[in-house]
């Protein structure tokens, strides 16, 4: 439902949807997007409570190692060259009606 929600804000805001729960192995992008010229791969969570958390412990070091392995996968198969930043919007349920929260850049991938 979350994911639903988030897709829903998103292409209300231009985002043109291209996958949704992408798999490569054990590892999943909630949501691939295109935005004017960029790749946008967007984690989708779903919070309880009335906010959010900062995006550093909604998406901790682990889950972005994932996240960006994943994408790279994506970016070789589809040979997808455009920049590419990584989203996370949270979905919350305060009195029982979602409220969303997009955060941009929300984690940048560290070259080592």
């Amino acid at each position: 439902m979350a994911e639903q929600l988030a897709a829903r804000y998103l292409r209300s805001r231009g985002y043109y949807i291209w996958r949704t729960n992408w798999r490569w192995g054990r590892k999943e992008l909630d949501l691939v997007t295109l935005y004017r010229e960029e790749l946008v791969v967007v984690e989708v969570k779903a919070m309880e409570g009335n906010s959010v958390n900062d995006p550093v412990y909604v998406v901790d070091a682990r889950k972005q190692r994932h996240i960006i392995a994943a994408t790279e996968a994506f970016i070789r198969i589809h040979d997808c060259r455009r920049p590419t930043r990584f989203d996370v919007v949270s979905v919350s349920y305060p009195g029982g009606t979602p409220c969303i929260e997009h955060i941009e850049n929300a984690f940048i991938p560290i070259v080592e």
